[in-house]
C-alpha cells in the first residue's frame, strides 16, 4: 500500500512560545544576573500555589528532581524501588544512581499506568518506596497506591513528567503525595527548554533537596555574589550541580500563566480526535477515568492489530509519508540492553506493557495546532485505517 505525500507537514510537538517568552527572558539579560537568583524563588512560588503544595524545589531537569527526590527520601544501596516497566528510562536509571534496584512492574491494559495488583505481587522485605509514572497524563490510581503504600511503609514519589496540571478526584498532581516530579523538558505542557520541579508538604524534604541541588552548601548559596552576600560558604554534604537558571525561571513563570489556557486547547485537540476516530473500530482511542482530568500531554491511540494488514511501524511509517509526525511512547524498560543486562529481564516478562506497546501511537496534540492540522491529521489517520483494512 503506497500513499501520496501531503505538502502538509505537522511536527509531532512545536512548543508554545511568543513575545512574552521573548520580553522575560530580555529582562533577566538585562539585569545581569541569569544564574539561580531570585526569578527562581519567585518561580517556586508561584508553582507550588498553582499545584497546591507547601514547597516547591525548581532544579535543572525532571531526571534531577527524581534523583533528589529519591535521595530526600533515603533510598540507598540494598533498597528495591517499585517502577512500572513502561515508563522513559529516566524513572529507572535515578534509582541506580543511588545504589538501589529498580524492580519493574506491569502496567494497566486501559490507562497504561502501573498495575497496583502487580506492584504488590513485586514487593520483598527490601523494598522502600514506588514510583508511579501518569502515562500521557492521566493520573495513577492514586487511592490504591496510598493504600499499598501505607500498608507496607513505602515512600510515594510521582513522576509526573506529563502531568502538569492533571488532577485526581478535585486535587492537582503535585498535592497528592509526599513527593512529586515534574520535567519542564522540550516538549512537556510547561517547558523552559530544560528544567524540573519537585513539590512537597514536608518542611525537611524541602529543605534537604534545596541544600543537595547546589554542592551540598548551606545556605543561600545563590545570594553569594548579590549586594548582600558573603564569599564565604560551608559544604555540609556532597551534594549536586543540580541548580536551574533564571533564565529559565523566567519561561517556567510565564508558561505556568498559560497552562490553563493551553491544558483547554489540547483538550479541545483531544475531543476532536476522539470524535474524529469514533467511528473507527480498528483504532482505540484514550479512555479517561472518570475521577481524574489529564493533562492532555500525548494523545495516544493504539491499533487493532487485527484488523489491519499494517503493523504499528508500518503505520507510522505511513503517517510520516503522508507528513504527519508521531512518537512512540515506551519501549518498556525490560526490553532494553540494560535493564537486560543487570537485572536479568527478558521479553515476555510483562505481557500487558508489550502487547500494548507493539500497538501504540502518539498523535501530534500541542496548542499551536490550527484547525487545518487538526484535520489533516484525522483525514490522514482515517485514510490509512481504511486503505489497511483486513
Amino acid at each position: 500500500m503506497k500513499l501520496t505525500t501531503s505538502a502538509l507537514s505537522i511536527p509531532f510537538h512545536q512548543a508554545s512560545m511568543g513575545e512574552e517568552e521573548i520580553q522575560a527572558l530580555a529582562e533577566i539579560i538585562r539585569s545581569g544576573w541569569i544564574t539561580m537568583g531570585p526569578k527562581t524563588i519567585e518561580f517556586e512560588k508561584q508553582f507550588a500555589s498553582y499545584v497546591g503544595a507547601r514547597h516547591a524545589v525548581d532544579v535543572c531537569s525532571g531526571t534531577a528532581a527524581l534523583h533528589l527526590a529519591l535521595e530526600a527520601a533515603a533510598i540507598g544501596p540494598a533498597d528495591e524501588v517499585l517502577i512500572p516497566t513502561t515508563t522513559f528510562t529516566a524513572t529507572g536509571e535515578v534509582v541506580t544512581y543511588l545504589g538501589a534496584r529498580p524492580v519493574l512492574v506491569d502496567v494497566d491494559p486501559v490507562t497504561l499506568n502501573i498495575d497496583v495488583a502487580d506492584a504488590e505481587k513485586k514487593l520483598s522485605p527490601r523494598t522502600r518506596a514506588i514510583i508511579p509514572v501518569h502515562i500521557a497524563g492521566q493520573p495513577c490510581d492514586m487511592a490504591e497506591l496510598h493504600s499499598l503504600a501505607r500498608q507496607c511503609h513505602l515512600r510515594v514519589l510521582e513522576d509526573a513528567a506529563h502531568a502538569l496540571p492533571s488532577q485526581y478526584r478535585g486535587k492537582r498532581v503535585g498535592s497528592l503525595s509526599e513527593l512529586t516530579a515534574f520535567s519542564f523538558y522540550a516538549t512537556k505542557t510547561l517547558t523552559t527548554g530544560e528544567g524540573g520541579m519537585i513539590t512537597t508538604d514536608d518542611d525537611d524534604l524541602a529543605a534537604r533537596m534545596r541544600l543537595m541541588r547546589l554542592h551540598g552548601i548551606a545556605g543561600d548559596a545563590w545570594k553569594r555574589y548579590g549586594k548582600n552576600g558573603s564569599w564565604s560558604y560551608e559544604v555540609v554534604e556532597a551534594g549536586f550541580k543540580y541548580n536551574p537558571t533564571d533564565l529559565q525561571a523566567a519561561l517556567g513563570i510565564v508558561q505556568l500563566a498559560k497552562c490553563d489556557a493551553y491544558t483547554s486547547a489540547r483538550s479541545r485537540i483531544a475531543d476532536r480526535y476522539n470524535e474524529g476516530f469514533r467511528r473507527l473500530s480498528a483504532l482505540e482511542t484514550p479512555e479517561i477515568k472518570p475521577d481524574r482530568e489529564s493533562s492532555w500531554h500525548l494523545y495516544l491511540i493504539r491499533l487493532h492489530l487485527d484488523q489491519l494488514r499494517l503493523d504499528r511501524n508500518a503505520f507510522v511509517n505511513e503517517l510520516k509519508e503522508r507528513g504527519i509526525g508521531t512518537s512512540v511512547h515506551f519501549i518498556p524498560l525490560h526490553l532494553h540492553p540494560f535493564y537486560q543486562r543487570s537485572y536479568g529481564y527478558a521479553p515476555g516478562d510483562f505481557p500487558v506493557a508489550e502487547t500494548q506497546f507493539a500497538r501504540c501511537i502518539s498523535l501530534p496534540i500541542y496548542p499551536r495546532m490550527s484547525e487545518e492540522n487538526i484535520q489533516h491529521v484525522i483525514d490522514t489517520v482515517t485514510d490509512v485505517v481504511s486503505r489497511a483494512r483486513r
